[in-house]
Parts: C-alpha cells; structure tokens; sequence
C-alpha cells in the first residue's frame, strides 16, 4: 500500500485530498506546513509527494529543489498542485523538478487518476539502450545523455522520451502516449503533452530536434 504525503495549508483542501486518496486504499498524512514535512521525511519516505505551491513558511517550488538536491528523493514523484494557470507557472514548476501538476480547483477523481499513473512505473530488468543523434538512454540506469553529458529530465519527459525513442520512425499518436505515460486517453489532457513536449525539447537542446511533431497525430523521433 503506497504511503502518501500532502503539504496544503488549505485544511478544507487538505481533508478532501486526504480523503479521495484513503477512498481508494492509499496510506496518506497530511500536513499544513513544510517544516513537519520535512521533520515526517526523516522519519519515512514516501512513495508519492503532494505539494501545494504557496505554503506559511515555505512554497512547493523550493521543496522540490531541495528534494531532488538530495539522492534519496531525486526520483521521488511529485505532484505540484497550484492556483495559478499560466504556462509559466506550470513550466517552472516542471522545470524544478515536479513530475506533473494540478491546477485549482480539480476534481478529486483527476487528482486519483494522476496519482495512479504517476505510481504505476515498471522495472526493467534487462540493460537496455537507445541512441537517436547524440542522445543516449540507459533504461536501467534511468539516464539519458546528450554526448557523454548528462541530462536531467522529470519522470514524465523521460517516459516520453523513452517511448518516442523506442519508435524511432513511427508517428506515434497523441492517444497513446497520454495512455502510455500518463496512464489515461482523455482528450481534455492533451495541453499537458504538449507542454512535457516542450520542456523535453528545451532540456535536449539542439537535439530536441529529432522530436518532430505529426499535425492531427501526434509525436515522432527522427
């Protein structure tokens, strides 16, 4: 049973979040504040993150950096959670290290849907590598390189770049990499790609360029 944490100085959204996650068997403590986050960190970690943006005594964005400064919580996932709707906001928050985000308000079964997808990573056994231009990846080391420099993707550009890689050559649709990465099809999700897409790109630099986008399709790796 996974092992939740929630940081939301909202107690009202704080109770729902606690809630709708305990309605579907996960373990979940909530918390109003970073400090008695941290102080719960050190006790246990959990399998999954809920940070709200703006907190009293610290905000969402300055946590993640902390977390994935330290080796025990770089791969942590994290769901950012904001009240603001620009796509700066949002990038910035995935920028720093966020694995998705939700934007109030947001219904308590798309906050289960993500959680869900964010918890269902696979375990690959076998070494296995792709090489498109100068970018390498190493499915069980979770590393991808540009050259023999090391680039720093959030789970879920890796997990695009991963299946875009593992087709290089084939349009593959919109539909299924929201399926494949995010666990769901729904059309209403498609700004979300779009915007993993971009930070993708930005990260891989020149080479984000192999990433060529289908019109009315999707994504390919060239």
């Amino acid at each position: 049973m996974a092992l939740i944490y929630i940081v939301e100085d909202d107690k009202n959204i704080l109770e729902i979040e606690e809630y709708a996650l305990k309605s579907v068997s996960y373990d979940v403590c909530g918390f109003t504040a970073a400090k008695p986050f941290y102080e719960a960190l050190r006790e246990k970690k959990p399998d999954l993150a809920v940070l709200d943006v703006m907190l009293p005594d610290d905000d969402g964005l300055s946590i993640v950096e902390n977390l994935r400064s330290n080796p025990a919580y770089k791969k942590l996932p994290i769901i950012m959670v904001t009240a603001k709707t620009t796509e700066l906001d949002k990038v910035k928050g995935l920028d720093s290290g966020a694995d998705d985000y939700l934007t109030k308000p947001f219904g308590v079964m798309e906050l289960i849907s993500r959680v869900k997808a964010l918890l269902r990573r696979s375990v690959n056994t076998e070494e296995e590598t792709y090489k498109v231009g100068e970018i390498t990846m190493n499915t069980v080391k979770h590393r991808v390189y540009i050259g023999e420099i090391p680039v720093e993707l959030t789970y879920k550009e890796y997990e695009l770049l991963r299946v875009l890689m593992a087709n290089v050559g084939i349009a593959v649709s919109r539909e299924i990499l929201m399926e494949k990465v995010w666990g769901t099809n729904f059309e209403g999700e498609s700004r979300t790609l779009d915007m993993h897409i971009k930070t993708l790109r930005q990260k891989l630099g020149e080479e984000g360029a192999h990433i060529r986008t289908v019109r009315n399709v999707g994504y390919r790796m060239e």
